[in-house]
């Protein structure tokens, strides 16, 4: 066996820690404008030289939208509570909710997560129609050059950008009111990109038909007048976090280290 260098053998040497505290930290500082996963992501490019290191959730582990675009259509949450409190014998049955297949679903952001989103929507049927900061010409679905546009030719709106000046409540009142009262909004991006008292007022005049939110402006405070609105499925800010996804992101890490100090490709390697 080819004996270790001595960076790698520091590395080994380390004492081992539960990660998953590291999530858990209530300290929002980390979330700011750019993808939380940068963090990690910058972790693994220590291997740079000639590339960096991809980071491997938008590959493997980061499916936020489709089960939360679920959830919203087919009101889980509240048929669970129904049977749960007896409703299903004392009232019958639960009313009827929407399928998901063939929704015509908008994507805000074409980047490596919302490509994920999209190529798994796709796969139920779904139309995808897209908005980003210019067309992507590897792309094989339609483009809108505005948010409020792609809202009006959906059924679903999907956030999946990052929170920048030019992104900060993009969704407002109008493009909400272009999604109508059939549309859902799912924002697995940043709290940020959406108009927080406006959704409020937009879900409870029933301007929009519902939404799905892993993400709220100023987290962990989520407005109080979602918690009563049974077309809203709330989500902690979680939609990536499980003890797996935690556990692949080390392995990544750990393995493009040894890759990197051994000389061997890297495991998640980028063109930079």
């Amino acid at each position: 066996m080819r004996p270790m260098s001595g960076p790698l053998r520091l590395f080994h040497s380390l004492r081992r820690v539960d990660a998953s505290g590291c999530f858990r930290d209530r300290d929002r500082k980390r979330r700011r404008a750019g993808n939380w996963d940068k963090g990690t992501g910058e972790c693994a490019a220590v291997a740079r030289g000639d590339g960096a290191a991809d980071d491997p959730r938008s590959r493997r582990f980061r499916r936020p939208g489709r089960p939360l675009q679920a959830a919203a259509l087919r009101r889980v949450p509240t048929a669970d509570a129904y049977v749960r409190c007896g409703g299903w014998v004392a009232h019958g049955e639960y009313p009827l909710a929407t399928k998901v297949s063939g929704k015509r679903v908008g994507i805000v952001g074409l980047g490596r997560i919302g490509s994920l989103v999209a190529r798994r929507l796709a796969a139920f049927g779904c139309p995808v129609a897209y908005h980003s900061r210019s067309p992507k010409p590897s792309s094989p679905y339609r483009f809108f050059p505005t948010v409020r546009a792609l809202a009006a030719d959906s059924d679903v709106l999907v956030l999946s950008c990052a929170l920048t000046e030019e992104t900060r409540r993009v969704v407002d009142r109008e493009v909400m009111e272009a999604l109508g009262k059939g549309g859902v909004l799912v924002n697995i991006g940043r709290g940020g990109l959406v108009d927080e008292p406006e959704l409020v007022r937009c879900l409870r005049e029933g301007v929009i038909g519902g939404a799905g939110l892993d993400v709220f402006e100023n987290e962990p405070d989520v407005p109080a007048e979602l918690f009563a609105m049974d077309n809203v499925v709330l989500s902690n800010h979680r939609a990536v976090l499980t003890p797996e996804s935690i556990r692949g992101v080390l392995d990544i890490v750990s393995g493009n280290l040894e890759a990197f100090f051994a000389g061997r490709p890297l495991l998640s390697a980028v063109t930079l």
